[in-house]
């Protein structure tokens, strides 16, 4: 048994002994409301710690979450266990960055969405920024803990570590995309994130935002013509079902951020913090050489399932993109400074 649990108050909606309208029945519920909230869970007592995630079985997120809950669980003591849900059965980013926010999840692995809630998270949206995962490292010691760890937390949101959702490519059931000219008109499926849909308008296709879980019968329907995500992804989610080409455009890397509430993280016994922490880190040198196997492994097995694969040169993409880069260093606080420190990050 994982800690307390409180029944809720049980009432209907008839006109039984707690169904009429009226002062009584308004004074029952709020009766409840007030004998749930007595029953909140104590953040500092052992319990089941809920991480949730978009990604689907053998995706990178769902092998990194596991991977982590695993390592976890063997150090954490009796009581305390992370439990992992993916395939959005918590909901989608959106909802469980909310549900973060309430202390109702203890986990989360935003990605694209955090530019949504944090604008100097739109750095990552910049096309080609990422040059490899020992680039990305080297950001993240440069940019991410010196500048958006900060603001995520004030935000509502502490990142424990950075972990990968990869290097994003495309594939629709129209043509291969050799150069940006081929995205014309293409009803092309992203996360909700501005930049991103800014970038696919630079590029000339029709950006559509949905969430992963959707996305499939999408494609299947016709409702988009395609999508763009890394290779695990498109391969956990089976894209290649429905997907007559993979354009291996590598336009954007996005990071993975394991975040927690900050009110709930502070109210954790102190050894159970750092068993987390330290764990949470440790995971990245796995996440890293998954996410690298994966992107080899993947690509063969995705060719064989029938789908053809063309590698465009990237010079016109990031072209036809570059104006994103000036517009992020006018109109986000900071963003130019961040563009040139992250830039040049790991270049000594």
């Amino acid at each position: 048994m994982i800690g307390p649990r409180c029944a809720s108050p049980s009432w209907t909606s008839g006109t039984g002994r707690f169904g009429g309208t009226g002062v009584y029945r308004r004074a029952f519920v709020l009766l409840g409301l007030v004998v749930l909230s007595g029953c909140a869970a104590d953040a500092s007592a052992p319990r089941e710690l809920k991480f949730g995630h978009v990604g689907e079985p053998g995706s990178l997120f769902a092998l990194s979450a596991d991977e982590f809950a695993r390592r976890a669980n063997q150090r954490l003591p009796e009581g305390w266990e992370v439990v992992t849900y993916g395939s959005s059965q918590l909901g989608g980013d959106e909802l469980l960055l909310q549900k973060i926010k309430l202390g109702t999840v203890d986990f989360a692995l935003p990605s694209t969405i955090m530019s949504s809630q944090v604008d100097a998270f739109g750095l990552f949206e910049m096309p080609y920024l990422v040059r490899d995962r020992e680039h990305m490292r080297a950001i993240e010691n440069d940019v991410v803990w010196p500048d958006l760890a900060p603001q995520a937390s004030a935000a509502g949101y502490r990142i424990l570590a950075v972990w990968e959702n990869g290097f994003r490519h495309v594939t629709n059931s129209r043509k291969p995309i050799e150069t940006p000219a081929d995205l014309a008109g293409v009803k092309l499926r992203t996360p909700s994130g501005v930049w991103r849909l800014k970038l696919f308008q630079a590029l000339g296709a029709n950006p559509t935002p949905m969430a992963l879980s959707e996305v499939f019968i999408g494609l299947q329907t016709g409702v988009i013509d395609g999508q763009e995500n890394p290779l695990a992804q498109i391969w956990a989610s089976k894209f290649y079902e429905v997907q007559d080409y993979l354009s291996l455009t590598g336009h954007v890397y996005t990071p993975a951020y394991l975040v927690v509430s900050p009110a709930r993280w502070d109210a954790m016994p102190e050894e159970i913090r750092a068993i987390l922490e330290e764990e949470a880190r440790a995971t990245q040198a796995y996440v890293y050489e998954t996410a690298t196997g994966l992107d080899a492994e993947l690509l063969v097995r995705v060719r064989e399932a029938g789908v053809s694969v063309n590698e465009p040169d990237r010079q016109p993409f990031l072209d036809a993109s570059a104006a994103l880069y000036d517009e992020f260093g006018s109109t986000v606080t900071g963003g130019g400074e961040m563009l040139q420190r992250a830039t040049a990050a790991g270049s000594n």
